[in-house]
């Protein structure tokens, strides 16, 4: 186990199923609302504020996509018996840390080593 407290480790997964659940209903609603303005033709403006509506929805889709997958992967390393520690220090992650953001997969001073190598290699 991850040396984590259960009582801990419950709050988080109770918190990552419910994050689970809003993004799901979230984008069954933006699905309902693109396919609700489905109407052919119209004019120029019309079209555009179409693709406009669309292009929001698939960038909104791709970023709900990407949560889940953290989510996922959370709610994974739960029943693994591996969450809430860093991947990059293999240390404990910080508590609060945890029940603000319960995906996280980085300590703090992991994030910052992760991001200190990010900036290195993004030259």
């Amino acid at each position: 186990m991850s040396g984590l407290p259960k009582e801990l480790v419950e709050k988080c997964k109770q918190k990552l199923l419910l994050s689970k659940e809003d993004i799901l209903n979230r984008v069954k609603d933006a699905r309902a609302n693109l396919n609700r303005d489905d109407t052919k033709g119209g004019d120029e403006g019309d079209q555009t504020v179409r693709a406009l509506e669309e292009s929001q929805f698939l960038r909104l889709n791709e970023r709900f996509r990407k949560q889940l997958m953290e989510i996922e992967i959370a709610l994974s390393r739960i029943d693994s018996g591996t969450y809430g520690i860093c991947e990059e220090t293999e240390e404990i992650i910080e508590s609060e840390r945890l029940v603000a953001i319960p995906w996280t997969r980085l300590s703090l001073e992991g994030a910052e080593i992760r991001e200190s190598l990010n900036k290195r290699y993004a030259r």
